[in-house]
């Protein structure tokens, strides 16, 4: 696979999001399911693994460690702290120094590792300056804990602040033909500062793949079922939008979660989108789209097609919505 700067690292132009293998959308899979699911992700190429202490309070990151343990000198690791209390097994955005110091010991015996390479504030507390929890993540640096710091879901002014205090490798935020909040203006700052942008939920959270188009059929535990673009009128029209962008990938002789991926790569050589899953054969998909070359045509009808005006409904419902610092589309802004 060829690859791309993330920081002081070279990785696989796709990278690897472990969340669905603990938690969010449903039940997760057998632990055979998930092993299989790693290490062919490995076997795909891919060198980029993205976990958190918050996904499945710590068996994601166990996970990962038991599973990818003996092949750790084969790829960056990234894990994420702020969204749980200092042992990592209570839900809840804390980014108090101690806090987020205490819960890096803790992720590092989970993930078996003597450092992360890239250790994320997960969400930024506004309770506390984000200048205290990065100043906490450089301690990090400095103790050989961590290699590199990253953020997750901040604006752009916030980005500024936290890098005047300690270079930030990465920007970790949603990105994909319908979520353009990154467009606004935290792509322009990354640019700007040498930040690595990293996409989650590349594939729309699975609706552009193809998945979820029925929220009957989904558990009660996967959180898509609270989210507005996935109920009512704003599922109709996203329905309609899903039809003409699987038009495109049919196309563009691909699938539509491959489209989603390589759309992104073709939006800059600094973007690195994490696709997750929970099935072998759609991990081996979404791998082969960094083979994937779009047309400039493929570009523009994609954009047309798929954009924050065809798109129903705000990314997140509002208790979510206030969880997050990242700038805010229109229809997000009465959220």
């Amino acid at each position: 696979m060829q690859t791309r700067k993330l920081g002081p690292f070279e990785v696989s132009a796709i990278g690897f999001g472990c969340m669905s293998l603990s938690h969010a959308y449903g039940s997760p899979p057998t632990r055979e399911v998930a092993e299989q699911v790693l290490l062919g992700a490995l076997d795909a190429g891919h060198t980029f693994f993205d976990t958190a202490a918050v996904y499945g309070l710590g068996h994601n990151e166990t996970l990962v460690g038991e599973v990818l343990g003996p092949h750790r000198d084969r790829f960056v690791l990234a894990s994420k702290c702020g969204i749980t209390d200092a042992t990592g097994t209570q839900r809840g955005i804390d980014g108090r120094p101690e806090t987020l110091k205490a819960l890096c010991d803790v992720s590092l015996r989970r993930l078996g590792t003597d450092v992360i390479d890239l250790y994320y504030l997960h969400r930024w507390d506004k309770k506390v300056p984000i200048e205290d929890s990065v100043g906490a993540l450089a301690d990090l640096v400095k103790a050989g804990k961590i290699r590199t710091i990253g953020l997750s879901e901040v604006s752009a002014p916030t980005l500024r602040r936290a890098h005047a205090v300690h270079p930030i490798t990465a920007l970790q935020t949603e990105y994909s033909p319908w979520t353009r909040n990154p467009e606004i203006a935290v792509l322009e700052a990354c640019r700007e500062l040498g930040v690595a942008f990293v996409a989650f939920s590349p594939v729309g959270r699975g609706f552009l793949a193809g998945a979820a188009h029925d929220p009957s059929t989904l558990e009660d535990n996967d959180f898509r079922k609270g989210m507005p673009r996935f109920q009512g009128e704003a599922l109709a029209a996203n329905l309609k939008v899903y039809e003409a962008f699987a038009a495109l990938a049919k196309h563009a002789g691909c699938t539509p979660a491959q489209l989603c991926l390589a759309w992104l790569l073709r939006k800059g050589d600094d973007i690195i989108p994490i696709p997750g899953t929970a099935n072998p054969d759609h991990m081996r998909e979404n791998a082969a789209a960094a083979a994937i070359t779009l047309s400039d045509d493929i570009m523009a009808r994609i954009d047309a097609a798929v954009n924050e005006r065809t798109v129903v409904g705000p990314r997140y419902a509002s208790a979510m919505q206030a969880s997050v610092d990242t700038e805010r589309m229109p229809v997000e802004e009465a959220v």
